[in-house]
């Protein structure tokens, strides 16, 4: 087939002269004001005072934070599924489902003709950045393999459907694109994740596959399906000798990069190029165009404006609301306004900002997954920097994990944590278990002065409890669920039920589960 990697060359070398040639916070600022001006006219824009707003400031002071239920309340339930000119000028053509990992509901989020056209403009200058750091490649000398959702949609009105994000993107594909990707339309149909896999797996094996792509915790389930179809256990390059490219995103990658490091060895010839993606429903937020732990470069001109905002502040009367322009370093709720009608809304992601020339991202988790069951305010980055802690300690690598609340009752006085983790060796036994659990509660304490505070005596709370589960747990758990595909995540905290009922169930297949617990 044709290689093509010229031509991106030649396009990586304009993309970084023209963001180069504005500075980040005057970028950000025109992408405002041009979507405000597009959206004057809307039902939204009409509410908000749009033709009025000529700052950033401006817009901060009309335009409040919502969130999906809001959104969906106040703009989307009366005229859904056909929003026309609503929220966003013209009818919204595609909602991608998208499931929500804490409380398992599935949101509609609307995707624009505009919002195709910023995701395109997105992974096209993923590519670049690729090609920046690899010269010598050809990674378009063969196909790019995207482990995504089913290209199959249902239709909700005349021209108005709705499905996978990655099956929107694909079938809006131009069709000169089509000779660059696998699947063909005709093989992503399968909704039955674990039957296209298998499926997918035989096939890709006659490609000339150049790029993987998926979130980590597929990418390895697929991996591992590929080495026993083959008998083959050594690195990816063995199922695709020109692989040149692993793309990731959608989840922390820290728990998984050691199982990473078995399929793309550090220091191989030609070792593959790993760039993590930050693409969610409500736009292609941000992408990797340095090294595996220096962030990701903010997309600040396709249409997206990016605000910050202290994760206590949320339910603030008048939270404090940063942009680029004038965030400082530090951990924050992202939100988002964007090309697809989506004003000042709240992602649900937290995110480490890195101030700079080109501003920088790193993913640290989920507003929801924010525990504070019982006062001790422990954040998505606290709980993984422990868990992978004593993983380490203990010597063993962790596939999944998820933790829950135990609270108190007529037989308890104080609550406690339960982690439910799966490691590659399964159970390690008693002894292991206990030097987790000691670890665990050592590491939380020593970054947080609120869970040190409450465990003091045990008076609040009790030592963490650890339940360790088999090989595939998580896997089986998500397929019980209905959740086993590349669009869904293994939810890290779970404080509500069904998610809550259904952790608690694994966990009780695996270790006692009571008051008493390791306690």
């Amino acid at each position: 087939m044709l290689d093509a990697t010229a031509l991106l060359r030649g396009y990586a070398k304009l993309r970084h002269t023209k963001v180069a040639w504005r500075t980040a916070a005057e970028h950000q600022r025109r992408q405002l004001l041009a979507l405000v001006s597009q959206a004057a006219g809307t039902a939204f824009g009409r509410d908000h005072g749009f033709s009025t707003i000529k700052t950033v400031e401006d817009y901060q002071r009309q335009v409040p934070l919502r969130d999906f239920e809001a959104f969906k309340r106040e703009y989307f339930d009366a005229a859904f599924p056909v929003l026309t000119d609503v929220t966003w000028p013209g009818t919204i053509p595609y909602f991608a489902a998208s499931s929500g990992t804490s409380s398992g509901r599935t949101k509609h989020i609307p995707v624009s003709a505009a919002m195709l056209r910023s995701n395109n403009r997105a992974g096209t200058d993923l590519l670049a950045h690729h090609v920046r750091a690899r010269p010598d490649s050809n990674v378009l000398a063969g196909k790019s393999f995207m482990l995504g959702g089913s290209v199959a949609m249902e239709t909700l009105a005349d021209g108005v459907k709705v499905g996978d994000l990655s099956g929107i993107a694909r079938l809006e594909r131009p069709r000169w694109g089509e000779s660059f990707v696998f699947p063909s339309m005709e093989e992503a149909l399968d909704a039955d994740w674990e039957s296209k896999i298998d499926k997918l797996a035989r096939l890709s094996l006659r490609e000339d596959i150049r790029v993987l792509a998926s979130t980590p915790s597929w990418l390895l389930l697929f991996l591992d399906r590929l080495a026993e179809i083959t008998g083959r256990t050594g690195a990816a390059r063995d199922f695709y000798p020109h692989l040149d490219l692993m793309v990731y995103g959608g989840m922390s990658f820290a728990p998984y990069r050691d199982a990473f490091r078995r399929w793309f060895p550090e220091g191989a010839e030609g070792e593959v190029d790993w760039r993590e993606v930050y693409s969610a429903s409500e736009g292609f937020v941000a992408s990797a165009d340095r090294g595996v732990d220096d962030g990701l470069a903010l997309n600040l001109d396709i249409g997206l404006f990016f605000e910050f905002v202290p994760v206590a502040d949320l339910e603030a009367t008048e939270p404090q609301r940063y942009w680029v322009g004038n965030a400082p370093a530090g951990e924050y709720a992202l939100i988002m306004t964007t090309c697809a009608g989506l004003w000042s809304y709240i992602i649900g992601d937290t995110v480490e900002f890195i101030p700079g020339t080109m501003p920088r991202v790193k993913v640290t988790g989920r507003t929801s997954y924010y525990l504070s069951a019982f006062g001790e305010h422990l954040s998505a980055a606290e709980l993984e920097r422990a868990v992978l802690t004593a993983s380490d300690v203990i010597g063993e690598q962790v596939s999944e994990y998820a933790v829950t609340a135990l609270y108190p009752d007529s037989n308890r006085s104080a609550g406690q944590h339960l982690f439910v983790v799966e490691l590659h060796s399964g159970d390690p036994g008693a002894a292991a278990r206990a030097q987790f659990e000691s670890v665990l509660d050592q590491t939380l304490a020593g970054n947080n002065e609120d869970y040190q505070v409450h465990r003091d005596k045990d008076y609040q709370l009790l030592p963490p409890a650890v339940v360790f589960c088999g090989a595939g747990a998580f896997a089986d758990w998500m397929r019980e669920r209905g959740k086993l595909g590349g669009q869904n995540k293994v939810p890290r905290v779970a404080l509500k039920d069904p998610v809550r009922s259904d952790l608690m169930r694994l966990a009780s297949q695996w270790g006692p589960v009571s008051e008493d617990t390791h306690g």
